[in-house]
C-alpha cells in the first residue's frame, strides 16, 4: 500500500481545517467509517475534506465537534471558510471551484451560457454584468478575472478530460459585437483542439431532448464518488447522492445521443465565427 499522503495544511482554509479534522480523529482514536456514523455525510465525503478538496459544511460541523468533543472549533471554521472563499466566485460555486481543480473528468451541459472554462473575457464581462447591472466596475472585473483563472486548470499535469455540450442557440445569439463575438467562437475551437477535450451541439432542429433543463456538471473523480452540479440564475446545488447522480449521467449519455458529433460541432463553430467576422451571422 503506497504511503498516505497528507495535505498541505498551509495551501488555503479547507487543507489546514481538513489537516486538523484528520489530527483530532486520530488523536481520538476513531476511523472515518465511525465519525461519519450519525452525521448523514459519507465516508468519501469526509475524506474529501480531510484532503481539503471540499469544504465543511455547517450541520457536519457540529457533528464533528460534538463527537471530537472539540468546543465548537469546527463549527466556528466554517465562518472563517465562508470568509475566505474564492475571491470572485458566487458563494454556491465555490466548492465546485475547487473540486475542479481535483477532477478526472468534467462534462458540462451549457443550453443557456458558455461553460466558464471557455468563456473569452468580453463574453464573461457582458453575461456577469446582465446579471448583476447594479454591480460596481472593480465587482465585475473580479469576476472575470476569478472565471479566466479556472481555465489554468489545463495547463496541470494531469488536467481533467472535459466534455461540453451547448445548445446551438450559444453560438446564434449575438450577446456580443460581431467581431468579439467571432473571437469567442475561434476561442472556443481552439481550447477544444488544444486541450483533446470533446464538444458537441445540441441543434435548434431538436424541438425536444431528453435533457430540457438547466445548467448541469458531472465531475469524477479518481478516489471519490462522482458529483453533480445544477445551477440556476442566483443558486446552485451539488448533489453527491449515488442514485441521483445515476439518473443525472443516463440523462447526460442520452444528451450525448442526441447531439451533432464533435467534428461537425467544430466545424460548424468555426462556420459560424466565419460569418461573424464578416457581419453575416445566420439566425
Amino acid at each position: 500500500m503506497p504511503p498516505r499522503k497528507d495535505p498541505d495544511a498551509s495551501a488555503n482554509v479547507p487543507s489546514f481545517y481538513g489537516a486538523e479534522l484528520r489530527y483530532k480523529r486520530e488523536l481520538a482514536g476513531l476511523t472515518l467509517e465511525q465519525l461519519a456514523e450519525g452525521s448523514f455525510r459519507g465516508v468519501p465525503f469526509l475524506s474529501q475534506i480531510e484532503r481539503g478538496e471540499r469544504r465543511m459544511p455547517l450541520d457536519l460541523a457540529r457533528h464533528v465537534d460534538n463527537v471530537l468533543k472539540t468546543d465548537g472549533f469546527f463549527k466556528r471554521r466554517c465562518e472563517d471558510a465562508r470568509k475566505a472563499r474564492q475571491s470572485g466566485h458566487a458563494e454556491y460555486f465555490t466548492d465546485v471551484a475547487e473540486m475542479e481543480q481535483h477532477a478526472e473528468t468534467i462534462e458540462d451541459w451549457a443550453p443557456m451560457i458558455v461553460p466558464g472554462l471557455l468563456q473569452t473575457a468580453p463574453y464573461t464581462r457582458v453575461i456577469v454584468r446582465a446579471a448583476m447591472p447594479r454591480a460596481s466596475d472593480e465587482e465585475v472585473e473580479e469576476k472575470v478575472s476569478a472565471r479566466r483563472a479556472r481555465a489554468a486548470l489545463f495547463d496541470a499535469e494531469n488536467p481533467p478530460k472535459f466534455w461540453a455540450i451547448l445548445d446551438e442557440s450559444l453560438i446564434r445569439r449575438p450577446v456580443l459585437p460581431g467581431e468579439q463575438m467571432a473571437e469567442l467562437l475561434e476561442h472556443i475551437a481552439q481550447v477544444v483542439r488544444t486541450t483533446h477535450s470533446l464538444l458537441q451541439i445540441v441543434p435548434q432542429t431538436s424541438a425536444v431532448h431528453p435533457f430540457m433543463m438547466g445548467t448541469t456538471r458531472i465531475m469524477t473523480f479518481a478516489d471519490a464518488p462522482p458529483v453533480v452540479y445544477t445551477e440556476a440564475l442566483h443558486s446552485g446545488q451539488l448533489i453527491d447522492y449515488p442514485p441521483l447522480v445515476k439518473q443525472y449521467r443516463e440523462s447526460y449519455d442520452l444528451l450525448r445521443a442526441a447531439a451533432l458529433p464533435p467534428e461537425v460541432t467544430l466545424a460548424m463553430i468555426e462556420a459560424a465565427a466565419e460569418e461573424y467576422r464578416h457581419g453575416k451571422p445566420r439566425n
